[in-house]
């Protein structure tokens, strides 16, 4: 595990539970989170469900995911509690309709929580990707700045309140440290990171400058100031921008875009692979990340990162090794320019991309988090 990190997995994850002394019963478990990993809106926090279920169901664990909006079918059981929002409201009802009791409820708690433990009498486990604390001023702003404080708030209540008697799971130590920040005790914290899959064969890196940038085109990823930075780079290193992914804020960034920048909108898996093996570097001006999951996917296949000093990215990019981690607009675009210009710099740095995401694999976040499971099961009590 890196070093560099000051919140370690092993500060944050008990010995008892790294090293048990018996291996987990096979349990009922039920993820209850905001999408199914099938949703046209799903990301990175759908994709980690998705490995943890499907890792967890074959292990013997008979895993239920209770989600909104459309669901897909999977070798674990998925059901639809209603629609995107609505479902936060029938929650409680699906569950006793559709599941009854488990041995473990996981809340996903991504903003707007389910506030379970209010109604579960059950052990109980939130999983936190990232807290929001910033990210609602910026998902409702001007008139809407009310809505962006009760959610806030509520959601601060619920992880620091509600989950009190509870285990939290952070992605990642800046998670763990914006728990903390907010009122969650060290004691109740478990890091688990985020895995990546074997990359399989490479593709060829494209012989022209390509840059491209993965996710959700949602505010937070702030595409718009890479389209910004893109016009200040372009001259210097010409080439291609490809930006990968949906989301309601595509049609205004087509908008914004110049030339030599493309959307490619939601790929298969496979272009995926080969976008990322042929970049020159994965360019990513998120404002905040859990861990930053296409971090690592391009690391595994020795493409390094450019992106900003944020929360997430401190702890999937190792700066100056493995990518480059910026504090500011002018800085972002010469790290981009300077690393275009180096095939050599680009070349190390990927090298050392790779044999650090090597270090996390999907089986390896699975065991994680199936003994934080066991704990809380067994630490649970009415």
């Amino acid at each position: 595990m890196p070093q560099h990190v000051p919140f370690s997995l092993l500060e944050a994850f008990p010995r008892s539970a790294q090293h048990p002394a018996h291996p987990p019963q096979p349990r009922r478990i039920v993820f209850l989170a905001r999408r199914d990993l099938g949703n046209p809106a799903a990301g990175g926090s759908e994709l980690l469900v998705d490995r943890l279920a499907g890792g967890l169901s074959r292990l013997g664990h008979q895993v239920t995911l209770l989600c909104g909006g459309p669901a897909a079918f999977r070798e674990y059981r998925v059901v639809s509690a209603g629609g995107d929002l609505s479902h936060y409201l029938r929650a409680r009802p699906a569950f006793a309709r559709q599941v009854g009791t488990c041995d473990l409820l996981v809340e996903v708690c991504n903003g707007m929580p389910y506030l379970a433990p209010l109604w579960h009498r059950g052990p109980t486990l939130c999983l936190v990707n990232h807290v929001h604390t910033d990210l609602w001023r910026m998902r409702f702003g001007g008139p809407l700045a009310p809505a962006a404080r009760v959610g806030r708030r509520l959601e601060h209540w619920a992880l620091a309140g509600v989950q009190r008697r509870n285990l939290l799971v952070a992605v990642s130590p800046s998670t763990a440290h914006a728990l903390r920040a907010i009122g969650v005790d060290r004691e109740r914290i478990r890091v688990v990171h985020n895995g990546v899959e074997e990359p399989g064969p490479r593709a060829e890196r494209s012989p022209e400058p390509l840059f491209v940038a993965v996710g959700r085109l949602v505010e937070y990823k702030r595409i718009d100031l890479l389209l910004r930075l893109w016009e200040r780079v372009r001259p210097v290193t010409g080439g291609q921008l490809v930006i990968v992914g949906d989301g309601p804020e595509r049609a205004r960034l087509e908008r914004l875009a110049g030339p030599d920048a493309t959307f490619a909108g939601h790929v298969p898996e496979t272009e995926k692979h080969r976008l990322l093996c042929a970049a020159w570097l994965l360019v990513h001006p998120s404002a905040v990340e859990g861990w930053g999951l296409v971090v690592t996917e391009a690391a595994a296949r020795e493409t390094p990162t450019v992106g900003f000093d944020v929360p997430g990215l401190r702890d999937s990019v190792v700066d100056g090794e493995t990518g480059v981690l910026t504090r500011g607009e002018s800085s972002f675009a010469a790290a981009w320019c300077a690393l275009a210009l180096s095939a050599e710099r680009r070349a190390l740095m990927g090298k050392a991309a790779r044999e650090r995401a090597a270090g996390y694999r999907w089986n390896h976040t699975v065991r994680q988090f199936r003994a934080v499971a066991s704990e809380a099961v067994r630490s649970w009590s009415p």
